[in-house]
């Protein structure tokens, strides 16, 4: 059976086979669970194939003559696929246990969506052009956006208003045209090898062009269409995992990577300068966002903007338009996704058993949770990009990507952006390590929905220290992945 169709229903099946098992919490959390087993089999077990040179192909319909609902496995989709398929089953079980923990409610209703968004995850990294990309572009906005509100809190809707209004104006105001746009330069939509527009227009329409399009991935929360992502952050920590690290932002920053290796053309991008201008506004969102990240004491508020601050990462490596900064880009959606699902996992253990969301209230608790704080020093330590972390690998090659564009200011913003991620993110194992206790023994919060003592549940910490050792097996175990990317960007 076609692998890109199998990829595509299991998830889908998922979510109706969740809705139906509602009623019964343990049958809801297996079916889950076995879903995303499936997957993460069939999205891993199609590397050999892709490596081996095959593209899979599923042209499900032809909704106007040229404008084709199709779907092609290559390399850059493999990649983003292989990174949700992978973290969809840690979540789940995280997810079960912190909902449980947190004492949340409408569960069913949670994993539904959760499934419905590994499946427009599973569209975007399959779309074999734009018209696809966009569908399932919105489709993942509209999964998500009830998880966003999912407390239902007047907080949780205003949350959900930014979220909602932010995405979609930029997708349908500035994404749609620019895909209409250059449907007509180039005379198709489709993803291909060397780009599209290769001599199709002028430098200054290119440059315009890769900005409407760069802009309207407003998942890639490139500023100022950033507020979203802090905005969602009153949802429970799970979907904050999901935002950041399984599907959402991921989406985005591949996004901008494809369309600038197979819509644009890193050698059209390169000769016609028409992504210079960009290159400047992901520095700039690379430094900003490390410098509000700083000034948060809201722990997962800090996350947030360092997230932001990383997307650009991969948006600086796609503007570069050399194929070693672009290989950086993708090694990047591996390394942090892996670094920063551990660290908002660790904020839901925090939450969870001691209901702290502030750094200053940390003190002391590394003590009291050995496991989580030094699951988050470790993805720390590789989203800051120190060996033997898997960010190190992803840093390296967009170093070595800028040195060989000669763009000096993009190496030194690179090492200015690491000494930032050292500033907000070391204080806080320190703090949880080194300082005094916070509060006096069984002070601070009721005892209630998991509040004690010690670590989280196990079906927390489990997860956590899976991902965090994972930060330290991608140091090492990176060579498939560069593989696979030298393939798709040589």
């Amino acid at each position: 059976m076609n692998v890109v169709i199998v990829a595509l229903a299991i998830p889908l099946l998922t979510a109706l086979a969740v809705a139906f098992a509602g009623r019964s919490p343990a049958l809801r959390n297996a079916v889950t669970l076995i879903g995303g087993g499936l997957l993460a089999v069939v999205v891993f077990g199609a590397w050999p194939t892709v490596i081996g040179g095959d593209r899979p192909t599923w042209e499900a319909w032809a909704i106007l003559p040229g404008i084709e609902l199709l779907f092609v496995l290559e390399p850059l989709g493999l990649l983003y696929a292989s990174v949700a398929a992978g973290l969809w089953p840690i979540t789940s079980v995280y997810a079960a246990g912190y909902l449980e923990g947190a004492g949340e409610k409408h569960r069913t209703r949670f994993f539904v969506c959760f499934a419905l968004a590994i499946f427009a995850a599973m569209g975007i990294a399959l779309a074999g052009n734009l018209v696809t990309l966009f569908l399932f572009y919105e489709v993942l906005t509209l999964s998500t956006w009830p998880l966003v509100t999912h407390k239902g809190t007047a907080e949780a809707r205003r949350g959900g208003r930014i979220y909602l209004g932010i995405l979609i104006t930029t997708s349908v105001g500035l994404l749609l045209p620019a895909i209409v746009w250059a449907g007509l330069l180039a005379g198709t939509t489709e993803f291909r090898a060397g780009g599209i527009l290769t001599g199709k227009a002028s430098p200054a329409v290119l440059a315009v062009l890769y900005a409407l399009f760069l802009f309207g991935l407003g998942k890639a929360a490139l500023m100022p269409f950033h507020r979203w992502l802090p905005a969602a952050m009153v949802a429970p920590t799970p979907v904050s995992a999901l935002l950041h690290a399984v599907a959402v932002v991921k989406a985005g920053v591949f996004a901008v990577l494809k369309v600038s290796v197979m819509i644009f053309g890193l050698d059209n991008l390169d000769q016609t300068d028409a992504s210079e201008i960009m290159q400047w506004v992901a520095g700039f969102t690379i430094l900003m966002a490390s410098i509000i990240a700083l000034q948060q004491d809201n722990l997962k508020a800090r996350l947030a903007y360092s997230t932001i601050s990383q997307l650009s990462y991969i948006v600086l490596g796609a503007t570069m338009a050399t194929s070693l900064a672009a290989q950086g880009a993708g090694l990047h959606i591996v390394m942090h996704a892996l670094g920063k699902i551990t660290l908002f996992f660790c904020a839901g253990a925090i939450y969870v058993a001691h209901h702290k969301t502030l750094v200053y209230e940390l003190d002391g608790l590394g003590r009291k949770m050995p496991w989580t704080f030094a699951a988050f020093g470790l993805a720390s330590l590789s989203i800051i990009g120190i060996p033997p972390l898997g960010g190190t690998w992803s840093k390296w090659w967009l170093t070595l990507g800028a040195l060989e564009a000669e763009q000096y200011w993009i190496v030194a913003t690179l090492a200015i952006s690491s000494l930032l991620n050292i500033a907000y993110l070391l204080p806080i194992v320190a703090r949880g390590f080194l300082r005094p206790s916070a509060e006096p023994p069984h002070a601070g919060a009721p005892q209630d929905h998991g509040h004690h003592d010690g670590e989280a549940a196990a079906t927390m910490v489990a997860p956590l220290m899976l991902t965090a050792v994972g930060c330290l097996a991608a140091f090492v175990l990176a060579e498939p992945v560069i593989r696979l990317l030298q393939g798709a960007i040589p």
